[in-house]
């Protein structure tokens, strides 16, 4: 086929999109790439034009669809950083094989490149360019339009309630409700009216009747945050209405059919939970169909310097701030224990601090005036603390079940639950 045709082709596509061979050389080009990427990409490597790299994908460290798709002779899906013309922006891209007909050998590959929004836009909030958050981004994305259960790990300040509203933005519920029902604190009876609604006269107090979050979220999304707070008898109940999508009101008789999709999150281990008895296992299974582990801010450092010009751009002060290169640095080395939101805390306490345009290290040091002396004693702690934090971070990260870790640690496994328990108690 000649370039008129391949052109013609993908021009009945809407996305930006290419034909590339075997050696990663554009054939051709429809016209909504040639304005995101430019006009001048016909004979270019496919990598030099999206990327700036002078070798393939998977030799740069990235994976690269085009050798996915050789091995599995399949289509491949991926998520990159493009360089457009609007600057660095997250892209969906799916490539497909074209196979010769009379060899069966794939000869070419279409990719198609969806372009998610750019963290330019004002209404973007999921911030980040590093491996680990492009890693998330990409099953967010590939989760968003099922309608499957996805289970949101990470430590508190990790963003898993912006993860829950990216999963229902993009999803097919997304011009329905979305409902969060913060689960840490509730009662038994608490948990059971905010979640199914009660009659009037259920319980004293009940003067009205009133609707539950099931209800709120009809069609939509339904949230459930720290979701191994809930009170183990009722877990049952939550139990039945996943399995069974129907429910009653708390003094009601007449059951009621549910229609929602359930997003959950925690910063607890279930799994360790489960076998301590806290946690029901069958409980566990349905809201983990789809687990995604959201890194901490000291996993991806990389993205602070994006993530703080944000803070300080959306900031309530009137004169605009900005870091000094000392002050990024300073940033970048710090060790987060509440992730973004003591990351927010810092720069609107800097903000204040600071008299002038610039954000210096001084300003972001206020509130922690004993540095200097932690910075010589800190390390000086009781070594149950010590314990206590290596049992905890191991846990949470280590890959494998509790008895290979008991084992690796050199201790029973009834001895780790009880160490995993005890960090928890101390919380």
């Amino acid at each position: 086929m000649t370039y008129e045709q391949f052109a013609d082709i993908l021009n009945a596509i809407d996305e930006p999109a290419i034909i590339l061979n075997r050696d990663y050389i554009i054939v051709a080009a429809n016209k909504a790439y040639s304005k995101r990427y430019g006009e001048n990409n016909r004979s270019h490597f496919c990598y030099q034009i999206s990327h700036g790299y002078r070798t393939p994908c998977d030799k740069a460290g990235e994976s690269c669809p085009l050798q996915n798709s050789l091995k599995s002779k399949q289509r491949e899906r991926v998520l990159h950083i493009h360089n457009t013309k609007k600057g660095k922006e997250h892209v969906d891209v799916e490539l497909s094989p074209i196979t010769n007909e009379d060899t069966g050998e794939i000869e070419y590959f279409v990719e198609v490149m969806k372009t998610l929004p750019s963290q330019n836009d004002k209404d973007s909030k999921m911030l980040g360019q590093s491996q680990p958050f492009n890693q998330m981004l990409e099953l967010l994305n590939r989760a968003s339009p099922s309608n499957i259960n996805v289970l949101l790990l990470g430590e508190s300040g990790t963003g898993k309630e912006l993860a829950a509203q990216h999963l229902h933005k993009n999803s097919q519920q997304s011009n329905h409700p979305f409902v969060t029902l913060e689960c840490s604190g509730l009662s038994e009876n608490l948990f059971e009216s905010e979640l199914f609604g009660h009659e009037k006269g259920a319980f004293t107090g009940a003067f009205n009747r009133k609707i539950g979050l099931i209800e709120a979220a009809e069609g939509g999304t339904l949230f459930l945050d720290e979701v191994g707070d809930i009170p183990l008898s009722m877990q049952v109940k939550l139990l039945r209405l996943i399995e069974t999508q129907r429910f009653r009101r708390v003094g009601s008789v007449e059951e009621q059919q549910a229609n929602f999709r359930l997003i959950c999150a925690t910063h607890h281990n279930l799994q360790d939970m489960v076998e301590l008895g806290s946690f029901r296992q069958d409980l566990y299974f349905r809201i983990s169909t789809f687990p995604i582990n959201l890194p901490s801010l000291n996993e991806r450092k990389e993205d602070i310097s994006i993530i703080a010009k944000s803070i300080l751009k959306q900031s309530e002060h009137k004169d605009a701030k900005h870091l000094s290169h000392e002050s990024l640095t300073w940033l970048k080395e710090h060790h987060y224990k509440g992730n973004i939101r003591e990351l927010r805390n810092i720069l609107e306490r800097a903000s204040l601090m600071s008299d002038g345009p610039a954000i210096e290290p001084r300003h972001l040091e206020y509130m922690t005036p004993h540095k200097a002396l932690l910075s010589s004693m800190s390390d000086i702690r009781p070594l149950a603390d010590l314990e206590n934090d290596y049992i905890s971070k191991i846990s949470r990260h280590f890959g494998g079940d509790n008895r290979e870790l008991a084992e690796l640690l050199g201790i029973s496994e009834r001895t780790l639950y009880r160490k995993i328990q005890q960090t928890k108690n101390k919380k």
